[in-house]
């Protein structure tokens, strides 16, 4: 994994995932999609699509426990708190050296740097939102949300996706 492809990746996915307007009814399709990737391909997840405030879909899949739980509120306030990938911000600080607690004095107990929540930007208002999941290792995790908004706003995912990892 290249940190600097990743993030220019994660900056191009941002852009462009973007919703011309949201509601509830868009929400639940966004956790929909999920839900039927995660059981289709015996992921154990936690998924939540939530605006700032008001939480609009949610789903624990069979073999999740309240940990993935506490992991999507976690990583959902890191969205709500820099309206960016919680992805992308893990590794802006892993290129920095420093965590979220060096850095901005965000406790650990209530902020996580992890892949797997991304921001819900509509057209003409910003970031109003974030879709998460908890589950898989991380950069699957962010890789999976992206395949799932490209799937509802009809993108093509390949074109958004990840290089490979070279292991």
């Amino acid at each position: 994994m290249n940190i600097n492809h990743d993030l220019q990746t994660i900056a191009q996915q941002e852009k462009m995932l973007v919703f011309p307007q949201f509601d509830s009814d868009r929400a639940w399709q966004i956790g929909s999609q999920l839900r039927e990737m995660a059981v289709a391909r015996g992921a154990v997840m936690a998924i939540e699509v939530r605006t700032f405030g008001q939480p609009l879909f949610f789903a624990a899949l069979n073999g999740t426990t309240p940990d993935n739980v506490r992991w999507v509120q976690r990583k959902a306030r890191t969205v709500e708190h820099f309206r960016r990938s919680s992805y992308a911000i893990g590794l802006s600080l892993q290129q920095a050296s420093a965590t979220l607690a060096d850095k901005y004095s965000l406790p650990a107990a209530e902020f996580a740097s992890h892949g797997g929540a991304f921001p819900l930007t509509v057209k003409g208002a910003g970031v109003i939102g974030v879709v998460t999941v908890s589950g898989l290792p991380q950069r699957q995790d962010h890789e999976f949300v992206v395949e799932a908004l490209c799937a509802v706003l009809g993108h093509d995912a390949s074109a958004l996706a990840f290089a490979p990892d070279k292991a």
